[in-house]
């Protein structure tokens, strides 16, 4: 390669690099004036829950070390197309390339690359540990167990240490452990608090486990995020995270519901339709999961929980 052309390569790359550099800056400043202005609100990006907040800085921190890449290889893409463009009076027609190896601009567009996929490998590897959705999270206070069974289309929610179900509602203390059991009497969802982080699948037959937190108080939206029939968008579900003493006083009112659940409720609920009310009940029946679980298995299903529910 000859070494005029060796250093207009090199210039174009630096070009490129610089401008690729800008164009991330100004978008940046560009989104964040206009969400600002909006007041637009993203769950994933504003998470509320100790889970949500890893998995934000990981979706960050992974968009902002691929754009080191994709951004400068496409702005110099654009770059090399119009500096040897025909319609370029300044282009290099008479251009004729030698491919002899260049060791330096090969150690650089195979080497950055090569770095950042070890970088993601070792990142890909600490955070599949870290936010196991089967990992208890560690906390002072008592973990609150709860039993979640996808309905077509509403969410049955129990709380068997405290002899309560709900529907379409989720009452939970602030900076508790929050441990899950879901499955489904219906067609598979996906269980999915944004706010808090992580979705896992809802499946008839199966007992998958999610472990969240909320960090403080406040309404955070839940949904079904799997195509499950016609009812699907309208799936969701509020958080209603709350201070310890609000929620002890909550589970002692509900405990006291006139209302009570049991297999005759379920199979009522369990009907096709959608159910927008929030719903409370006493639970009449304590094995109440396990009973559906049992039936959905004896239909085909398996048990994913790796031990006693």
């Amino acid at each position: 390669m000859h070494s005029s052309h060796k250093r207009g390569i090199m210039r174009i790359m630096k070009r490129g690099v610089g401008v690729g550099i800008g164009v991330i800056i100004a978008v940046i400043l560009i989104v964040g004036s206009w969400l600002l202005v909006r007041n637009v609100h993203f769950d994933v990006l504003s998470p509320s829950g100790e889970i949500a907040d890893q998995q934000r800085n990981l979706l960050i921190f992974t968009l902002c070390l691929s754009a080191l890449v994709v951004i400068p290889v496409y702005t110099m893409l654009g770059m090399f197309a119009w500096r040897y463009s025909e319609k370029n009076p300044r282009s290099a027609k008479t251009y004729r390339p030698d491919w002899h190896k260049n060791t330096i601009l090969e150690i650089f567009w195979w080497g950055i690359p090569i770095a950042m996929i070890g970088i993601l490998s070792v990142v890909t590897w600490q955070t599949s540990h870290a936010l196991d959705p089967y990992k208890r999270l560690a906390s002072d206070q008592k973990t609150v167990n709860v039993q979640v069974i996808a309905l077509q289309w509403k969410w049955l929610f129990i709380y068997p240490d405290y002899g309560i179900a709900t529907v379409n509602q989720l009452p939970v203390p602030e900076k508790a452990p929050i441990h899950f059991n879901i499955t489904a009497d219906a067609p598979m969802s996906a269980f999915w608090i944004p706010a808090l982080g992580s979705q896992i699948y809802a499946m008839n037959g199966m007992d998958s486990q999610l472990n969240l937190k909320a960090n403080h108080p406040g309404n955070f939206g839940g949904y079904s995020t799997n195509i499950n029939g016609e009812g699907y968008a309208d799936m969701k579900f509020t958080v209603h995270a709350m201070t310890k003493e609000d929620f002890a006083s909550w589970t002692k009112k509900a405990a006291k519901s006139p209302k009570t659940f049991g297999m005759a409720e379920f199979h009522k609920l369990a009907k096709p339709g959608l159910e927008h009310s929030e719903q409370t009940y006493k639970l009449g029946d304590k094995k109440l999961y396990s009973e559906v679980l049992d039936t959905m298995m004896g239909m085909g299903g398996m048990d994913m929980s790796g031990g006693k529910m």
